[in-house]
């Protein structure tokens, strides 16, 4: 690989790993979940800019979302924009977790916004670029947002999709992030999200996704290697360009998209130890563990 990771980070992904390895995720309580149809294709890595619609393909299957819409203070309807980066994967990581756990479409966010972005793991700071107008923004595009979805081959042809939230409920104020508020603030998932979550629920460790937080992309691969892995019978070979499909944005070159890919991979494969190497023309899946050792009772 053209970049080696720093021996320091290097050390503390590992040390993670071995915490992480070292319990059950369930019996430790960092058992979460991620929807399947979020695993499959993703959300973008950067901001796309002001556009009417996104897409990622994984195969026959793929992804179109679209933002929400709002009326300014000029009475102009505005474009939300559209959800990337770390913080909305970290959001839905949580509120996916959630309805899992408690079967409720009824997500409870907390009575202070400190308190929410504990749970998410994530450092409270003002300012233009803090992670609170940050992921206040994000969380606006996330749960606004709309995916539609496409499976088609040969013989099967299937479409669906769905909006996040169908309402949202905020009573935090950003500029005082540890005052408790009166009432809990909360966010309402739509029946066909929740029935997506319920029916196709992917089990993850929250303690390496919270190591892996500050890569969109090693989000992403972390997600869907643990996916892949708990139905994988046999050997595979991706291709760089199908990667580059389901994984990369942004990328003039497949090459830069490569080269990126293997140096997120690295850091996963730190907290994850799956069978995983780089062949000739792409990536090769060994079958291995899951990153979740075993579920005592299986999501119904």
């Amino acid at each position: 690989m053209a970049k080696k990771l720093n021996s320091k980070n290097l050390k503390k992904l590992v040390d993670e790993a071995l915490a992480i390895e070292a319990q059950d995720a369930k019996e430790a309580g960092v058992l979460g979940y991620m929807a399947r149809a979020l695993v499959q294709a993703t959300m973008p890595h950067k901001s796309p800019g002001n556009i009417e619609a996104w897409g990622r393909k994984n195969g026959d299957f793929s992804m179109v979302m679209q933002p929400g819409y709002i009326i300014d203070k000029n009475n102009i309807v505005k474009n939300i924009g559209l959800p990337y980066g770390t913080k909305p994967r970290l959001v839905m990581a949580f509120i996916s977790s959630e309805a899992v756990k408690n079967k409720s479409r009824e997500i409870i966010l907390g009575r202070s916004l400190s308190q929410f972005m504990k749970r998410l793991d994530l450092q409270p700071t003002g300012g233009r670029w803090g992670t609170i107008p940050m992921l206040k923004d994000q969380m606006k595009r996330l749960f606004s947002a709309t995916a539609s979805f496409h499976y088609h081959n040969q013989i099967t042809e299937i479409s669906g999709g769905f909006k996040i939230a169908s309402q949202t409920i905020l009573f935090w104020d950003p500029r005082f992030p540890n005052q408790t508020t009166l009432w809990e603030s909360t966010v309402t998932l739509t029946e066909e999200f929740y029935k997506e979550l319920i029916q196709h629920p992917i089990p993850i460790n929250m303690n390496a996704l919270s190591a892996l937080k500050n890569s969109s992309l090693a989000l992403d691969i972390y997600c869907w290697l643990t996916y892949r892995m708990s139905y994988l019978k046999h050997d595979i070979e991706i291709p760089w360009e199908l990667l580059a499909l389901q994984f990369g944005s942004n990328y003039n070159e497949l090459r830069d998209f490569k080269k990126n890919f293997l140096w997120q991979l690295r850091k996963v494969l730190a907290i994850y130890d799956a069978k995983v190497s780089e062949s000739e023309n792409g990536l090769l899946l060994t079958p291995s563990k899951t990153h979740i050792k075993k579920l005592n009772k299986p999501v119904d």
